[in-house]
């Protein structure tokens, strides 16, 4: 065998193992949380390393448990889910109304302070959280909304409005402003074509854009904390999820369970939007 091919199924080998290493740190510690999850827990603790358990072994009772209310002896996570769902889906579908008209202006008018206008919507997205939630918060309490859903749906706007902004600009960019002068010469409007037109073609990207921002609000932490932290009621899921982790009587496996009910509803709109999320994020990449 000579030395040029010796390298080549050297480095064929080399990749494979690389790829598999990857493979087994990103998908392992998933599947030993699920696997924790339906283990009951004397079992886990008779055998903590147990990484293939047996039919028999496996229970949907500490998934009641977790999803059950307080007052039937669980953790509420179905109401925190509830929370959590009209929380991101109204923040999402907010920062879609401002998102796509606010990028389509950016790209179509020009007007002073065009170009630092678009630099600052991903500056405010690069600050830290605690800079932007403070005086959102304190905003919000002299409103009236700082202990409300509606008020941390609102708030999510300053997560999400920035970020969205800027990835839908990039893509309208490269959008043809021929097509909109010719839809002019036949009469249309500018909100005619940018909801006719523009929104169509940009569908991927604000497809994939309307995902990421769900992520924020559904993941989100420090905002949550702020705005409801006095009000277990409307604890979002991530909330209940610290509560969980606090607690001194908390088994693993409820932890667990509460982990996978936190990660799953974001996997399970993942594999829905797949095709769309890879067109939007690559959309617009090989444009000039």
């Amino acid at each position: 065998m000579s030395s040029v091919q010796f390298q080549t199924v050297l480095f064929r080998v080399l990749k494979w193992i690389l790829i598999g290493g990857l493979l087994l740190s990103v998908l392992f510690p998933f599947y030993y949380m699920v696997v924790m999850s339906f283990v009951p827990i004397q079992d886990l603790l008779r055998d903590p390393l147990q990484i293939v358990p047996g039919l028999e072994q496996l229970t949907l009772e500490t998934y009641r448990q977790v999803v059950a209310s307080e007052g039937d002896g669980g953790f509420g996570f179905a109401r925190f889910m509830r929370n959590s769902a009209l929380v991101a889906a109204g923040a999402t579908a907010l920062t879609m109304l401002l998102a796509v008209p606010a990028s389509y202006a950016i790209t179509r008018f020009t007007f002073m302070g065009r170009r630092q206008l678009s630099a600052m919507f991903i500056a405010v997205y690069m600050f830290p959280q605690i800079i932007i939630a403070v005086p959102v918060f304190v905003g919000f309490q002299v409103l009236g909304l700082g202990s409300s859903l509606i008020g941390l749906t609102i708030a999510y706007i300053a997560l999400t409005v920035p970020v969205s902004v800027h990835m839908l600009r990039s893509y309208m960019e490269g959008i043809p402003e021929s097509i909109d002068e010719a839809a002019m010469i036949d009469g249309a409007t500018r909100w005619q074509i940018m909801r006719r037109i523009t929104v169509p073609l940009a569908a991927p990207t604000i497809m994939s854009t309307a995902l990421y921002s769900f992520m924020i609000a559904w993941n989100e932490f420090l905002f949550a904390l702020l705005f409801l932290s006095a009000k277990p009621d409307l604890w979002t899921v991530s909330l209940g999820l610290t509560r969980l982790a606090d607690g001194q009587e908390v088994s693993r496996t409820i932890l667990m369970a509460g982990s996978v009910l936190l990660t799953v509803p974001i996997v399970f709109l993942y594999g829905i939007a797949e095709r769309w999320l890879t067109e939007g994020l690559t959309a617009g990449a090989d444009k000039g």
